[in-house]
C-alpha cells in the first residue's frame, strides 16, 4: 500500500511539474547555447557552458527531487554540448598546436561526457605529439646524438605525461595516445647521416656512459640517487622500442667491455639496470647479462684462491688477474688472430691452466688475449712510465728489451700477429710515440720497415693507457657484425617460433600462424609479414610443414 502510494506521487510528479519543467529546460537551453555562440568565440562559449552546468547543478539539488537531477543534466549536455560537437572539434587544432591548456581542459570536461566524442581530439593530440617528437630524435649530429636522443625523448615524454596529468585528469585514452605516439618515434627510421646507428644502439651507448666510470659525456653525477633517475630514463625510452634484441645485443656487448676493462661504476648499478630489464621482458631477456655478472664474482674468488695456493709456493714475478668467461654468454669470444704468448707471461699463464683443471675437471681454457691488457713498466731518460696497453701491444713492446730497433718481418715473427692485427698494433704504438718507423710511409709496413724504440720519449704523465688507433673503426665493424648477429638470431627464432605453434595446432591457416607468430615475438622484435613468410618456406623446404590438400594457404605440421 505504502509503495502504491509512492509511485501515485511520483507519476503526479512527473507529468505535473517534471515534464513541462524538461521541455520549458530544453528551450532556455536552446536559446542560452545560440546566444553564447552568437556573442563569444568558442574558448569563451566552453568556459560559459561549464560555469552554467555547475549552476545548474546546484539549482537541481537544491529546488528539484533526486529523480530529476540526471534527467536535467542529460538535457543540458545534449543541447549545449553535442548539438555543438562539430563547432568545438573544429577548434580543437588550434587548441592543440597553440598549447591552449585551459580550453583544452574545458573542452576535455565537455567532451568526456558524450559518448565517443572525445575521439577527434584524442586522434589530434596524438598525431601532435607525434610530430613534435620526431622533430626532437631527427638530425641529431655531433658526438653526443645518444644523449640528445635519450635525454631529449625523456624530457618531451615527461611532458606530455605531465600536460595529460593536469589536462586531461590522466584519462587512460590520452595517456595511450601519448604511448602510441612514442612508439612511432622512438621506431622511426633514423636519417642515414646520423652514423647509421639505430635508436636501439643508441639507448645501450647511453646505458653505457652512465655505468661507466668517467661519464663525462653525460655530465652524470656520482650520486647514486642521480645515476637511478637516468637509469629510470632509459627504461622508459626503452619499453617503447620494437627492436628490443637489437638493444639486447648492444648492450651485452658493451657491458662485457666494461666488465672485462673494470669501468664499471659500481657491480650494484650494473645489477640494478639488469633487473629493470628483468622486470620490463622478462628473465630469459636478461639471463646472459645475468650470467655475465656471476663470472666475474666466480673470477674474483677463483683469482683470491689462486694467488693464496702460489704465495708461498712459487714466485710468478708480476701480478696476475684473470676473468674466466662462460662460452654463450659473454659475445666476442673468438680471437681474431694468432698469438705469440710473451715469455714473461708464459709461467703465469700454464699455473693457472694447471689450477684451473684441478678446480673444474673436463672444463677447457680458451684464452682471450685480444680482450686482455696489463701494466707495462718503462723506462726512458732516467724516468719511469706505468702504461695501461694490451697485450698486443704489451707483447710487441717486450720484443724490444734486448735491441732499440727491429724490422716489421721480425716483430711480426716474434708476435705470430696477423697482418691486420699487426697494422693495427704498431700504429698504435707509433701514435703513442713509443715506437718510431724508418721511412716516410707510417700507415704501411712491409717485412723490411725498421721499426725503433722511441729513446727520446717524454710525458707529462708518468700513468696512463694507451687506446688503440683502430677504435672508431673497431665500433663500426662491431656494430655491423652485431646487426648481422641479430638477423641471424631472428631467423632462427621465427623459425622455433612456427615450429612450436605448428607443433601444438597441427593444422593452421596462413593468416592465422602470422597472427600468432607476431603475437609470441612482439616482445622481443616486431618481424615483418615478408620475414615470417620467407621462414614458412625455409621450414616447408626442410619438411617441417606442408601445405595441406585443401589450400595453398594452409599449413600442417609434418611429425
Amino acid at each position: 500500500l505504502v509503495k502504491e502510494k509512492e509511485y501515485r506521487k511520483m507519476r503526479l510528479h512527473q507529468e505535473v511539474f517534471e515534464r513541462p519543467f524538461l521541455e520549458a529546460t530544453r528551450e532556455y537551453f536552446r536559446q542560452e547555447a545560440s546566444r553564447l555562440l552568437q556573442e563569444c568565440t568558442i574558448s569563451l562559449y566552453m568556459e560559459k557552458v561549464l560555469q552554467r552546468r555547475d549552476e545548474e547543478d546546484l539549482r537541481s539539488r537544491k529546488f528539484l527531487h533526486a529523480s530529476s537531477y540526471s534527467k536535467v543534466r542529460s538535457e543540458f549536455e545534449k543541447i549545449m554540448i553535442a548539438d555543438y560537437l562539430a563547432a568545438i572539434h573544429n577548434q580543437c587544432p588550434t587548441m592543440v598546436e597553440q598549447n591552449q591548456y585551459e580550453d583544452l581542459r574545458n573542452a576535455y570536461e565537455l567532451l568526456k561526457s558524450i559518448p565517443g566524442s572525445l575521439t577527434v581530439l584524442v586522434s589530434l593530440f596524438k598525431e601532435h605529439i607525434k610530430q613534435e617528437g620526431l622533430q626532437t630524435v631527427t638530425n641529431l649530429s655531433g658526438d653526443r646524438i645518444f644523449v640528445q636522443f635519450v635525454e631529449g625523448m625523456f624530457s618531451f615524454h615527461s611532458k606530455y605525461k605531465e600536460i595529460i596529468k593536469t589536462v586531461f585528469s590522466n584519462d587512460q585514452l590520452f595517456s595511450s595516445a601519448l604511448d602510441r605516439a612514442c612508439a612511432e618515434v622512438v621506431n622511426h627510421p633514423l636519417n642515414t647521416g646520423q652514423d647509421s646507428k639505430s635508436h636501439p644502439e643508441l639507448l645501450a651507448r647511453y646505458c653505457d656512459s652512465i655505468l661507466k666510470k668517467a661519464t663525462k659525456a653525460c655530465g652524470t653525477s656520482t650520486k647514486s640517487t642521480e645515476v637511478d633517475d637516468k637509469l629510470t630514463q632509459c627504461i622508459t625510452v626503452f619499453k617503447y622500442i620494437d627492436d628490443k634484441d637489437v638493444f639486447q645485443n648492444f648492450y651485452s656487448l658493451l657491458l662485457a667491455t666494461r666488465l672485462i676493462h673494470q669501468r664499471s661504476r659500481s657491480m650494484d648499478a650494473e645489477e640494478a639496470m639488469i633487473n629493470r630489464l628483468k622486470l620490463a621482458c622478462g628473465f630469459e631477456f636478461t639471463n646472459k647479462l645475468h650470467q655475465m655478472l656471476t663470472d666475474m664474482s666466480v673470477s674474483s674468488d677463483l683469482n683470491n684462491k689462486f694467488n693464496l695456493l702460489n704465495k708461498d709456493r712459487i714466485e710468478l714475478g708480476l701480478d696476475f688477474s684473470i676473468n674466466v668467461l662462460k662460452t654463450g654468454a659473454w659475445p666476442r669470444q673468438v680471437c681474431p688472430t694468432d698469438f705469440a704468448v710473451p715469455q714473461e707471461l708464459e709461467k703465469s699463464i700454464q699455473e693457472f691452466e694447471d689450477f684451473y683443471s684441478l678446480q673444474f675437471n673436463g672444463r677447457k681454457l680458451t684464452w682471450l688475449y685480444h680482450l686482455s691488457c696489463g701494466e707495462l713498466k718503462l723506462k726512458f731518460k732516467e724516468k719511469c712510465y706505468f702504461i695501461t696497453m694490451g697485450t698486443f701491444q704489451m707483447a710487441m713492446l717486450l720484443a724490444f728489451q734486448k735491441t732499440d730497433s727491429l724490422t716489421c718481418g721480425e716483430l711480426m715473427e716474434a708476435t705470430k700477429l696477423n697482418s691486420d692485427q699487426f697494422k693495427k698494433t704498431v700504429q698504435s704504438l707509433v701514435n703513442a710515440k713509443l715506437l718510431a718507423v724508418t721511412g716516410d710511409n707510417v700507415e704501411v709496413f712491409p717485412a723490411s720497415t725498421v721499426i725503433s724504440l722511441n729513446m727520446d720519449y717524454s710525458n707529462k704523465r708518468t700513468k696512463f693507457r694507451i687506446n688503440n688507433s683502430a677504435k672508431k673503426e673497431q665500433t663500426v665493424q662491431e656494430t655491423e657484425m652485431t646487426h648481422s648477429f641479430v638477423n641471424v638470431d631472428r631467423k632462427h627464432d621465427l623459425q622455433a617460433t612456427i615450429v612450436r605453434i605448428m607443433k601444438a595446432r597441427k593444422t593452421l591457416k596462413h593468416t592465422d600462424l602470422i597472427r600468432e607468430v607476431l603475437s609470441l615475438t612482439k616482445d622481443r622484435f616486431v618481424p615483418s609479414v615478408s620475414m615470417i613468410k620467407t621462414n614458412i618456406e625455409i621450414l616447408i623446404a626442410k619438411e617441417y610443414l606442408e601445405r595441406t590438400s585443401n589450400s595453398m594457404a594452409e599449413y600442417s605440421y609434418v611429425a
